[in-house]
């Protein structure tokens, strides 16, 4: 028997590899399935289970296409009803593969369909639960973000997440692996932990929700509190997974169709297309094309994307470092973006060298900031989240997380200069980038963010309440 992790930072995703005496199960997995099935054909194995531990949301799963290519069986628990030929297990159910079995425990609360699977090896021993969204290290599954009808509330949900919890994992032994399926840096839990692997009687002593002495009404309570909005491609990608979804192979093959300036410019126009950049932002900020929009494939690229874009619908132009075309195109894919159309080809330097406009957002060190700022009186507006800025902040900031900002507008100053900032000067880009976009033309980003303001004089603090 041998297990691997495959985990993808950018989304904070963990999918599972199993397998056994010439026999594969695929658990979670991405979107893009090669790696699944060269890994599978290196160990002369045939997948044979897709398990899904339920309808995700924050990516769309390759479980069709999977299935497609290999012949899988797709597996997901009780009340789970897709589009598509699938086994809904019963909850005890046993799946073998090579020497292993998988035992079905449901465990509805994050969203209704919500399954554990148990991994018994090759002694009968309980030797893992693959655990989806049901249970994180350090925290549990959102119960906000199922679709589910008008006379279940989140409460309910969270109810139900409890007795799952109770009844079905904290009974298993306690040198039981817990194998989640997302990490710190997922919308889909509050308190994950940076490790990805732990033991179930670790978090049966560190994670708040597993507390043993935790009654039903504190647990609803806990996991309720302090709840964002979820991001709005949430629902799409829910609807996707559940219903189908376009092959990415020719989603890539669209995608990576070169276009001259000329065509670039007339399809933006004929499309209504999105022009994505995705350079870095000390590049983006020196020149770009005008109305475009800055998420630089070096951050948090897909959560971003779908937090500000939204529409999985919308058509997008690419204007990409050379060679990442289809990686770019594949991260769009992994959470519903499927509508690229195409990328300049040559990039910004082509459409300069066509000779047509660019555009620019001054950016001023923390130094130059500093000193600024002693003669002005500049409104100066911080990106980043409220935890962040509690935590640490200058005294004269206004917090506007930029996850909001296409909500909040009329906060930003039209006609007057202002300051922007987050961290490290990724997020102030994208915030300018689309402010730029929506016609405020005096935004000046301060590169380096508050890591590099801290390390001047300028006054700082913390708060300890919520900002409104």
């Amino acid at each position: 028997m041998r297990i691997e992790q495959i985990y993808t930072g950018c989304l904070a995703q963990g999918a599972y590899y199993i397998t056994s005496n010439g026999e594969a199960a695929i658990i979670d997995p991405l979107r893009e399935v090669q790696s699944y099935i060269d890994r599978a054909a290196a160990d002369n194995a045939k997948i044979k289970y897709i398990f899904e531990t339920h309808f995700h949301a924050d990516f769309v799963s390759g479980h069709l296409t999977l299935a497609e290519k290999t012949g899988a069986q797709i597996i997901y628990g009780p009340n789970a009803n897709p589009a598509f030929d699938v086994i809904v297990a019963e909850d005890g159910q046993i799946f073998e593969i090579g020497a292993v079995k998988i035992k079905v425990l449901h465990t509805p609360g994050h969203t209704l369909e919500s399954t554990t699977y148990l991994l018994i090896d090759e002694h009968g021993k309980e030797h893992a639960i693959f655990s989806g969204d049901t249970l994180f290290l350090g925290d549990v599954g959102r119960p906000d973000l199922a679709q589910k009808g008008a006379e279940l509330t989140q409460e309910d949900l969270a109810g139900m997440l409890y007795d799952s919890l109770r009844t079905k994992i904290t009974t298993l032994p306690d040198d039981v692996i817990v194998y989640p399926g997302h990490g710190a840096g997922s919308a889909c839990g509050k308190n994950m932990s940076k490790e990805t692997v732990g033991l179930l009687g670790e978090q049966k002593q560190s994670n708040y929700a597993l507390r043993s002495d935790m009654t039903r009404e504190e647990f609803v309570k806990e996991v309720t509190d302090g709840l964002t909005t979820p991001p709005a491609y949430f629902p799409l990608n829910v609807q996707m997974n559940k219903n189908g979804y376009r092959s990415i192979d020719d989603i890539i093959e669209t995608g990576k169709k070169k276009l001259s300036p000329e065509e670039f410019e007339q399809l933006a126009n004929e499309k209504e297309a999105l022009i994505l950049d995705v350079r870095s932002e000390k590049d983006f900020v020196k020149g770009f094309i005008p109305q475009s929009i800055f998420i630089g494939i070096n951050g948090g690229f897909a959560p971003w994307v779908g937090a500000l874009i939204k529409d999985v619908s919308q058509n997008i132009l690419l204007v990409c470092p050379e060679g990442k075309e289809e990686e770019v195109i594949t991260r769009l894919a992994r959470v519903g973006f499927d509508n690229t159309l195409g990328y300049l080809e040559g990039g910004v330097e082509a459409w300069k060298n066509a000779g047509k406009e660019l555009d620019e957002i001054r950016s001023v060190s923390a130094e130059e900031f500093a000193e600024e700022s002693q003669s002005t009186n500049y409104k100066i507006i911080d990106v980043r989240k409220e935890g962040e800025y509690n935590n640490g902040h200058l005294l004269n900031a206004q917090l506007l997380p930029l996850d909001f900002i296409n909500e909040q507008f009329d906060e930003f100053p039209k006609n007057e200069p202002f300051y922007i900032h987050c961290a490290g000067g990724y997020r102030s880009v994208i915030a300018a980038s689309i402010l730029k976009s929506r016609g405020y033309h005096d935004v000046i980003d301060i590169a380096g963010g508050f890591g590099a303001i801290k390390n001047t004089a300028l006054p700082t603090g913390t708060s300890t309440c919520s900002i409104n």
